[in-house]
């Protein structure tokens, strides 16, 4: 069985755990106790890849459609989606920034964050934390 942001070097669950989303770091072989904590995990493409230059436009697109009937089906208060090309193409916003977006997602609060790949080297774990913690607390304040 493969888990969500297994491969050595990806900062998800550290980044999670630093940010104050889980009360102890999360094992990726863990990653359906996340649902204890109130968070679930998708992804946008059913495949693992190392990068995300190696998704075609189509297969994301195909993704937002997906995601259109778990969002609807699951009904999630907030919908973060990581990696901001991977949401510019799939969503067809191509001029879209970091953080909270201004237009919901069927009804759910929008955010986009970092991938946690050690790959995304823009990024250092303080740098997600910080941004990841901006979410967590949007949260916990109910959204603002």
């Amino acid at each position: 069985m493969q888990h969500h942001f297994a491969r050595p070097g990806n900062r998800f669950w550290k980044t999670l755990h630093a940010a104050g989303f889980t009360d102890r770091l999360l094992d990726p072989a863990e990653d359906r106790a996340l649902l204890e904590f109130g968070y679930g995990v998708t992804n946008l493409v059913d495949r693992a890849t190392a990068r995300a230059d190696e998704l075609a436009p189509a297969e994301l697109l195909a993704g937002h459609q997906a995601l259109v009937a778990k969002v609807q089906h699951y009904r999630p208060q907030c919908l973060a989606i990581l990696g901001v090309s991977a949401y510019r193409t799939a969503f067809r916003q191509p001029k879209a920034k970091m953080g909270r977006q201004a237009d919901s997602f069927q009804n759910a609060l929008l955010w986009i964050l970092p991938n946690p790949s050690g790959l995304n080297a823009h990024y250092q774990l303080a740098d997600l934390k910080q941004v990841y913690q901006e979410l967590q607390v949007a949260l916990t304040d109910g959204m603002g």
